[in-house]
């Protein structure tokens, strides 16, 4: 039986946002270990599955995709997102503001 790994990818270093954030995705668990080339040097597999990575819109969606092809998966939990606060430059020049101007 084939493991997966299903798990909700961070956001890159250079996304600032929270956009495209909320999806899942599921791998397969590599079935033969990584070798060195004799020829290049370089790691490689004849592994195929290693490059698969299916995305989901819900991790309902993930797992019963899982279950029906029979996969043993395992589920990453969800990283916690900090909430967002809202703010406005115009909250700057505000008469009745409660703290320094630090400018």
């Amino acid at each position: 039986m084939s493991k997966a790994r299903i798990f909700n990818p961070p956001k890159s270093a250079t996304q600032s946002g929270q956009s495209r954030s909320d999806g899942w995705v599921l791998e397969h668990a590599p079935k033969v270990p990584k070798r060195i080339d004799p020829l290049t040097g370089w790691w490689g597999s004849t592994d195929m599955s290693r490059e698969v990575s299916l995305h989901f819109e819900t991790l309902e969606a993930a797992v019963a995709y899982a279950k029906a092809e029979g996969l043993d998966y395992e589920v990453e939990a969800r990283p916690q997102v900090p909430a967002i606060q809202p703010k406005s430059y115009a909250d700057n020049f505000r008469t009745d503001r409660r703290q320094n101007w630090t400018h």
